[in-house]
């Protein structure tokens, strides 16, 4: 069996224990950190399939850690809270977290999700490599393999979910997407009220890779349908 590694950070020995003895019950290895300092750390020189992250942390906060992570590493990340507010969930989720999650959470639930979260992973990258590795797009210029976005010379530098939002777009080139079909098929979970995630992203990718974001170049939007990348671009 495969080694399935995951990261739980979280500053409440007692959460990282308990989470830890469900995770190694189901068989996964677990490392433990108790700020989003140490967890970078350990990043730094470990390959995990997964990291838990609780929001509320001394030293580094969980949404901060987040955004740290999704810079180079296209890990999934489930955040933790014991707060409830939707704010929460927005807020980590468009700044690259996978899941959500709210305490007191049920075990099952929470093995559930990791497990799921590890599979979609897992499929994607295999969708990933069974793919051209390279799209051209005008003077845009993708790699899947490497994760690396270019016009002409210059790289831009985009998050795991820009990167993806940008893939799907341009190996679709004609199709329109709307933003239920953009996040289903980009954050691999059923839609609910996330209009506003998915047009932030947009927009996000805009001013990265348009020259005026205003009149988009690339990514066109069809009022009251969704988004495109013209077929003959």
């Amino acid at each position: 069996m495969e080694s399935r590694t995951v990261l739980v950070v979280d500053d409440e020995k007692e959460i990282r224990d308990l989470i830890g003895i469900y995770l190694n019950n189901e068989g996964f290895n677990v490392i433990k950190a108790e700020n989003g300092v140490e967890a970078l750390e350990i990043l730094k020189d470990t390959e995990v399939q997964l990291v838990l992250l609780d929001i509320m942390m001394p030293k580094m906060d969980g949404i901060t850690t987040c955004m740290k992570i999704r810079e180079d590493k296209n890990t999934p990340i489930i955040m933790l809270s014991a707060k409830g507010e939707d704010m929460d969930k927005i807020l980590g989720l468009t700044t690259g977290a996978d899941d959500y999650i709210s305490k007191p959470f049920n075990p099952l639930e929470l093995i559930a999700r990791v497990k799921s979260q590890i599979r979609r992973y897992t499929k994607l990258n295999s969708t990933y490599e069974s793919n051209s590795a390279n799209i051209e797009v005008g003077e845009i210029t993708i790699n899947t393999d490497t994760h690396e976005v270019k016009i002409g010379d210059r790289t831009v530098s985009l998050t795991k979910r820009e990167f993806d939002i940008l893939v799907l777009l341009s190996r679709n080139k004609g199709v329109v997407f709307s933003t239920e079909k953009i996040y289903e098929s980009v954050w691999h979970e059923e839609f609910y009220d996330c209009h506003n995630t998915v047009m932030v992203h947009i927009r996000k990718i805009r001013e990265k890779i348009e020259k005026n974001p205003r009149k988009p170049e690339y990514i066109k939007t069809v009022w009251g349908v969704g988004y495109k990348i013209e077929k003959n671009i």
